[in-house]
């Protein structure tokens, strides 16, 4: 084992429900399961607590002081990392709206505290550096350059563009294999580790938030295309750099 992996501290989770015996449990859960937490009644504590210390927010939107959508849009804009919406809020309509805000997943109470944990885990891995390959580890097209170890992508102008966890690796799916159409299910088991459900659109929003950061016009998409009845495709060539 590298020891300076060995000596790092766990990962830190801040918890933000406002339900005792739910924020109990799972605290108790996940620090069995070698984790961190501190808890977070409200909105208003869950802005206190966060810093760069923590490393994933599992977010309840039934907050007392404030609506957890609008937390998750602050979080969108305050703070990088990665967010998952536990929520008994679970109506199609509330799993698209926090996708859209830029949550990384979604899971519906009641929920499995072992599914849960496999997410928690997928998300985390999803999130953390990837080491430098020797060569070619930036791709570049339609003007834009991801840099895969450091997670960033840049426009033309070298200008950072702000990509959530799962922004990056629906992008960085679709740039590794450019012209090459990947179906939803591919997708999905890339940037979330499971497979699509019937009425899972965590894919299709994803790429719809995509396309308004990079598309000229994101209506009629240039770059990331859609393919009917089979999926999407990063339509221009990729050079590595």
């Amino acid at each position: 084992m590298d020891p300076a992996a060995a000596s790092a501290p766990a990962p830190k989770l801040l918890l933000v429900d406002d339900d005792p015996d739910i924020a109990s449990l799972l605290s108790r859960y996940l620090q069995a399961n070698g984790f961190r937490t501190v808890s977070a009644a409200s909105a208003a504590q869950a802005r206190a607590s966060l810093d760069d210390s923590v490393d994933l927010v599992l977010l309840d939107l039934g907050l007392p002081d404030e609506d957890g959508l609008s937390l998750l849009r602050h979080l969108q804009g305050a703070w990088r990392g990665p967010v998952i919406v536990v929520s008994g809020r679970g109506e199609a309509v509330e799993r698209v709206v926090g996708l859209e805000l830029g949550a990384d997943d979604y899971v519906a109470k009641p929920f499995d505290l072992r599914e849960l944990l496999a997410r928690i885990r997928s998300v985390l891995r999803r999130a953390a550096p990837a080491p430098a390959p020797a060569a070619g580890h930036c791709l570049e097209f339609g003007g834009f350059r991801l840099d895969l170890p450091a997670r960033r992508l840049s426009d033309a102008a070298g200008q950072e563009v702000a990509l959530t966890t799962g922004e990056f690796e629906l992008l960085r799916a679709l740039a590794e294999r450019p012209r090459e159409v990947l179906s939803r299910d591919q997708l999905m088991n890339r940037v979330h580790g499971r497979d699509a459900g019937p009425f899972d659109r965590a894919i299709d929003v994803g790429i719809g938030r995509l396309r308004r950061k990079i598309e000229t016009d994101p209506a009629a998409p240039q770059l990331i295309k859609s393919v009917r009845g089979a999926g999407y495709v990063l339509a221009v060539e990729v050079r590595r750099a």
